[in-house]
Formats: structure tokens, C-alpha cells, sequence
């Protein structure tokens, strides 16, 4: 059956006739439920032997956090789902509503979101653009429009492309994506607000920095950026940061 006709007919309206820019925001909440077993990257340990020989603050930051590493959790859709549930609302207010919104579908799948009204989805929370969001993201994956598959041997740039086509969805987002459930060990979200202010603070004594200083400082962590991002947001909060 196609895809039109398996959706609710306001949100295929929507979608056609609404070109909605996709909205970022780095104040967003992304993790996943705590019950979700995590799975430490292979790259990790060579990738902290290598940043406390290159730089000096990542060789005081790193030993803080003992074994404690960026995990993995969850699928694709749902990681990305949750990420546009989340967009522009607090933590607790994310949470609500994703709680709301995971209980229509028999599964949190593309075929399965797909088959929803908009009133139902409205009812949990959504804001119609969230809405029309996702239906947007279960029509590229349902559709293969994003090719999951071929992630592994695809290079960050090009999953980037795939990603930020989906309406909802910017570099930074589809970044965090790389970082937190592709695990891509070189990833540098120069938009991310908190890398930036964590740079500020532990290389330049707090004075303001440019996407341009914080490259350079970087510079030092390849190929392990995502890493060290990693731990410039420990060392602004010492909680595990998750997607």
C-alpha cells in the first residue's frame, strides 16, 4: 500500500505543502531510559592513552572519571525520535511527553508510526510541527530513504547529509547522533554550546571563544574528538552525558 495512503491525511497535507526549516537546539533532553544496557566503544582506552599524551588537560580531566565511557543504547528511530520529541522543552517535560507518545504505537517503528492519527499524537503532547517531524522520520526510514545498513561504510559526512534531510533534524542533532549511537570516535560538534563553553573554561580561564579557537584546540584530539568532547562535558557536569 503506499506510503500516502497509510498515513493520516492531515499530516501527508502537511508535509507536502509546508516546507518547515529543521530547528536545533544544543538545551535539549536525549537520554535513554536508564533500564538500557550500554556498550563501552573499542576505540576507548587507545583513545584516552592517545589525548593524555597529546594534551595536557584532557591528562588531568580523564583519570577524574575512572572507567566511566560514552555508551550506545537503543535503535536508530527511537534515538532519533526521542531526539525531536525532546527539541526546545526541559528534561522532565521531554520525558512526559516521550512517555505519552511511546505508548501509541505497538512498536516504536517506522511502519507503526506511520499508522497513527494526528489527534492521538497531538493528545500525548506534540506540537503539530513535532508531529508532522516525525511522520517526516518514519517516512525515511520506512521509505529507505536513510540507508541504515550501509551506515557502518558510510563516512560522518555523508550519514550527516542523510540526517539532516529529514525535517527536524540539524548538523547538531545528526552530530549527537554520530557521537552517542554510532560512536564515531572523531566526531567535533563546534555548534554544541557546551564543548565551547568546557573549552573556554579549561583552556582559556573562562574568556570567550571562537568556532575557530575551539577547532585549534582540537586539533590535538584527532582522530578521537568525540572523546575528548566527551570529557569536556564531564568536566562541566559529572554525570554521564547521554543520548
Amino acid at each position: 500500500m503506499p506510503l500516502a495512503k497509510r498515513l493520516p491525511k492531515t499530516a501527508v497535507t502537511a508535509l507536502a505543502s509546508e516546507a518547515i526549516a529543521p530547528i536545533d537546539t544544543a538545551v535539549v533532553a536525549l537520554s535513554s531510559p536508564a533500564k538500557t544496557t550500554g556498550v563501552k566503544p573499542l576505540y576507548w582506552d587507545a583513545a584516552c592513552k592517545h589525548l593524555t599524551k597529546k594534551d595536557r588537560v584532557m591528562k588531568r580531566l580523564i583519570p577524574q572519571f575512572g572507567d566511566a565511557s560514552l555508551q550506545s543504547r537503543g535503535d536508530a528511530f527511537s534515538t532519533l525520535a526521542r531526539s525531536i520529541v525532546g527539541q526546545q522543552i526541559s528534561v522532565k517535560a521531554a520525558q512526559t511527553v516521550w512517555d505519552r507518545f511511546a505508548l501509541l504505537p505497538a512498536a516504536m517503528a517506522p511502519d507503526h508510526v506511520l499508522k497513527l492519527k494526528v489527534d492521538d499524537m497531538r493528545a500525548a503532547g506534540l506540537s503539530a510541527r513535532k508531529v508532522e517531524y516525525l511522520v517526516d522520520l518514519a517516512l525515511h526510514f520506512d521509505s529507505g530513504a536513510v540507508h541504515v545498513k550501509s551506515w557502518d561504510a558510510m563516512d560522518d559526512e555523508a550519514i550527516i547529509t542523510e540526517l539532516v534531510a529529514i525535517r527536524g533534524i540539524g548538523r547538531w542533532t545528526a552530530e549527537m547522533f554520530l557521537i552517542f549511537y554510532l560512536m564515531r570516535p572523531d566526531v567535533l560538534p563546534l555548534d554544541d554550546v557546551g564543548l565551547i563553553n568546557g573549552i573556554s573554561k579549561s583552556y582559556f580561564s573562562g574568556e570567550a571563544v571562537s568556532r575557530s579557537d575551539a577547532r585549534e584546540v582540537a586539533s590535538a584530539w584527532a582522530p578521537y574528538r568525540s572523546v575528548a568532547t566527551w570529557y569536556i562535558w564531564r568536566s562541566l557536569d559529572p554525570l554521564p552525558v547521554a543520548y
